[in-house]
Parts: structure tokens; sequence; C-alpha cells
């Protein structure tokens, strides 16, 4: 069955599953995840499918005139360097297509793309480089160190060049003056933070902040496991991501002990805490997914169906992204994830010619690139097509 038939029956599938389930708004809290086994296509389909709505997602074109940071550098997070944008040039109504990472690191111009040069180190007497917390804010920086967050799955090297105001910065600039700026943080929400530090740093980094004292990546682990998912922006799913990344880290890092006979892979302490949660909140997306293959639009903390497609493809965008880093390879071969799926891939694959709010977009479309690395492989995308179409709205999300 060619990829776009199969799309139409499982859209079709959804619908009259949500139909015969009495689906209800977006507070109902009865879990609705169905008993016995449940028929889904193999990998071929699946695979097929699964491309044909990342080609739907990638095709779509921000723009530099009528789109901001915000919704530009979620779209950087779904497909890292290889997502494109149109770009104003000098030559008035001329637009030409270019990488949005390469764009935004070369200091052109972009609404909400703001920094500002940070505390000169005593030692290397490099500036750091501060980006601007604009919270609440839908075009800058809307969380502390976001721009780190996403810009530490683009494959990006701590010397990698950013200018800013014809001043030549670095990575490693923009880490630093993170580290620094941890007290800053009065929100205590270090979940972007743990993002960039989990790839950029080892699981045991310590250094001396802003107000003079000792901090580690742990200690902002230790913060985060505090926080209430239910309160947290977008049920959690952010502060999991970090969490899940920072755990990952660390095993990582006691493998490698471990290999060179420096230590035992045991987890303790705070690590251990994070490895009970991840497992836990996996065990809640799974209880709490709804017939139709999505999960949850509470997120986390109990059932909850939507009729807004938007919403679904958000939420059940948000948690697969924090599966796709949480599990291994052959649970995420496990039937209901691959149903969520297939779900979000009719999402993106109807929808395509629909304007769509970015944070559900992009997210969506993270969770499902992460997904079909972890299963199948990584795929280019920057050669899947060269056209697309501005079809994407200014976004409410995070």
């Amino acid at each position: 069955m060619p990829p776009s038939a199969l799309t139409a029956v499982l859209l079709l599938a959804s619908c009259l599953t949500a139909a015969h389930s009495g689906c209800g708004g977006a507070d109902s809290g009865t879990p609705v995840n169905p008993t016995g086994n449940v028929q889904v296509p193999d990998d071929d389909e699946t695979l097929a499918v699964v491309d044909s709505a990342l080609d739907a997602a990638y095709t779509r074109r921000l723009n530099t005139k009528d789109h901001a940071a915000w919704q530009i550098m979620h779209g950087a997070l779904a497909f890292g360097r290889d997502f494109q944008i149109e770009a104003e040039t000098d030559e008035p109504g001329k637009l030409e297509i270019v990488s949005a990472v390469d764009y935004a690191l070369s200091g052109r111009p972009m609404n909400g793309w703001n920094f500002q040069p940070g505390a000169p180190d005593p030692e290397s007497g490099r500036t750091g480089l501060r980006a601007i917390l604009e919270a609440g804010s839908k075009t800058g920086q809307g969380h502390s160190d976001q721009w780190l967050g996403y810009l530490s799955g683009c494959g990006l090297l701590p010397d990698q060049t950013i200018v800013v105001a014809d001043r030549t910065y670095n990575i490693e600039d923009l880490i630093s003056q993170a580290e620094l700026d941890v007290p800053r943080n009065v929100e205590r929400e270090y979940s972007w933070t743990v993002m960039g530090l989990s790839v950029y740093r080892p699981s045991d980094y310590e250094w001396v902040a802003s107000d003079g004292q000792w901090w580690s990546v742990e200690r902002l682990v230790e913060i985060e496991l505090e926080h209430d998912l239910a309160a947290s922006a977008c049920g959690g799913t952010h502060r999991m991501v970090g969490l899940t990344m920072a755990l990952n880290r660390h095993l990582a890092d006691l493998k490698e002990m471990q290999e060179r006979g420096e230590g035992q892979f045991e987890l303790e302490g705070v690590w251990k805490q994070v490895d009970d949660r991840v497992k836990q909140c996996i065990d809640d997306a799974h209880r709490n997914q709804n017939a139709d293959g999505s999960f949850s639009s509470n997120y986390f903390q109990r059932g909850g169906v939507t009729r807004d497609l938007t919403q679904s493809m958000g939420t059940t965008g948000h948690v697969l992204e924090f599966l796709a880093y949480a599990m291994t390879e052959e649970q995420l071969r496990e039937p209901w994830v691959r149903r969520a799926a297939l779900h979000l891939s009719t999402l993106l694959e109807s929808t395509k010619d629909v304007p769509l709010e970015c944070g559900a977009l992009y997210h969506g479309a993270h969770g499902l690139v992460l997904y079909r690395e972890r299963v199948f492989g990584p795929r280019e995308y920057r050669s899947s097509a060269n056209t697309g179409t501005s079809q994407a709205r200014k976004s409410t999300g995070s």
C-alpha cells in the first residue's frame, strides 16, 4: 500500500476511533488506552509513512520577514543544520534559501535573535555571550538557555563561531556564560541549560558561577527533579528531555570509566532518582495513551483526549521526543510506540497544506525525527526537497 493511501486509512481509523470513544475535551481525565492486540503496519510500511510525513514537515518554508527566531529555531530543533528558510537579501523582494542555523550564526538580522556581551573570562580573556531572555515572548528566547539547548542538537563544535553585532564569538562563549549565569535564573528552570551541558560537558562537571559558589551538572539535575511536572512547561516534557539527556550522558561516562577500569557501572544518588523518574514517565505515557495512538493531552499527569489536531500533534510530539531519548531501540519498536508515531505521521501528512502553530508542528516533527533515527536510522533532509510553502503560523507553545 503506498504511503498516501496508508496515511488516509490511518487518518480515517483515527477519526472513527475518536468518534466511537466519545472523544471529549482536553480536560478529560479518563485513560482510553485499549486492551488487547492492535494491528500495526510492518517496518517497510511504517518507514514509508514516517518519511512521507517528515518530508511534508520539512518542505514547509519559514522566512525572516514573517517569522521570528522563536519559530525558526524550533524548525532547527527538528531538522538541525539541514533546516532551510527563505532569507531576505540586500536586493528588495529577493529571497534566498539558506540553512537557518548557518544564517543565525552568521549575524544576519532575525527578529528575536538577541544577544549581549557577557562577562570576560579572567583566564582566557574571552568575553562570554549571553542570549537575552524574553520570558513569555514567542519572538525571542522564552526560557533560560533555550537557544543553547536547541543549538546543542545541531552538531555544532564548541569552536563554532557566532557573529553578533559584527563581533565574533563561539559556542564555548555561550556555554561558559550560561554556566556563570545559573544564579540569575530566578525561576530555577534549568531544563535547556541541562540539555546543552549534557552535550558539551561530562556529567561530573563543576564550575564557579557568578555568585562565587561551586555549581555542577548534578546540582542542576537535582534542582530539576524538585519541580512539579504538571506545573512545568508543556506538561514537564522539556524537563524530562533535559533529565534524560543528562542521564544518558552520565551512563555513557560511567561506561567509559568502567572500560578504563576506573569504576563500576552503577547508578547512585540523584542519578538513580532520575532513572526512576524516567521509567515512571514512560509508564505514565503508555498508561494514558489514547485509543487512536495519540498521547494524552494532559501529558504524563492523567488521561486526556482532544479534538484539536494541533494540540494532539503538540502533546504527542512532545511525549514522543522524550520517549525517543528515554527508551532503548527495542522498546521503541513496541506496538504502542509505533502507533503513536503513525498517529503523529498522519497528522503531519494530512495537514501539510494547512498553516500550523510552529511549536506543535516542529516538536511533532522532532519527535518523529528522533523516532526515525533510533528505530530505522538517520536520514538527510536538505536534498529531499528544494521547494516548499510558508505554511506555519506564529506560535503559542513552548
